[in-house]
């Protein structure tokens, strides 16, 4: 090293970053917010592509989005987990739900986010410095029935058949329902 040379520019990242959704303007504006923050991001738009970014990158964090076109999120929990003890996952979702913040937190996840996500409140969640907020307003009648069906379909372990059997409605209308996002509370 040279007399001349600078080493106070360099500045330690606060982290690796997988960040995996399959919605690709979504996870370029949180590729950019989170590298604006410092942190070091390998974004996946699949689970498959998640594996194998997974195994290369060496995350410290993980992102996962609950719904990805090739599978469920909650997937990869475990898996990412096994492979980097100490990793810590964030599950994001635009399909809120109490069920599936449940099984979310049981699988492992630090933290569940409902989108669309504040960079703030993500970078919070990564750091184990999210502040929990309880809203005292009772939940609408349309909120209370999505939370049951959505309870039941976890129960069933994501079966749509045996959901509709359940809840004695026809598997296209719970269909519908599912694919669509939680109503307000």
């Amino acid at each position: 090293m040279s007399a001349g040379a600078d080493t106070s520019s360099h500045v330690a990242s606060p982290g690796r970053v997988l960040l995996v959704d399959d919605d690709a303007p979504l996870r370029r504006n949180l590729v950019r917010a989170l590298e604006r923050l410092g942190y070091e991001v390998a974004p996946a738009a699949s689970l498959r592509e998640a594996y194998d970014v997974a195994a290369s990158f060496a995350p410290d964090y993980a992102v996962v989005d609950l719904n990805l076109s090739d599978g469920h999120g909650m997937e990869l929990i475990q898996t990412l987990q096994e492979g980097r003890p100490g990793l810590r996952v964030v599950v994001l979702t635009g399909y809120d739900s109490i069920a599936s913040s449940i099984v979310a937190t049981k699988a492992g996840a630090v933290a569940y986010l409902a989108q669309p996500v504040k960079p703030e409140d993500l970078a919070a969640a990564l750091a184990g410095d999210a502040q929990s907020t309880v809203d005292d307003s009772p939940m609408s009648a349309d909120r209370v029935r999505w939370e049951h069906i959505q309870r039941v379909f976890e129960q069933c372990n994501r079966n749509v058949s045996e959901t509709a059997r359940r809840l004695n409605m026809h598997r296209r209308t719970l269909q519908r329902i599912l694919s669509k996002r939680a109503p307000r509370p």
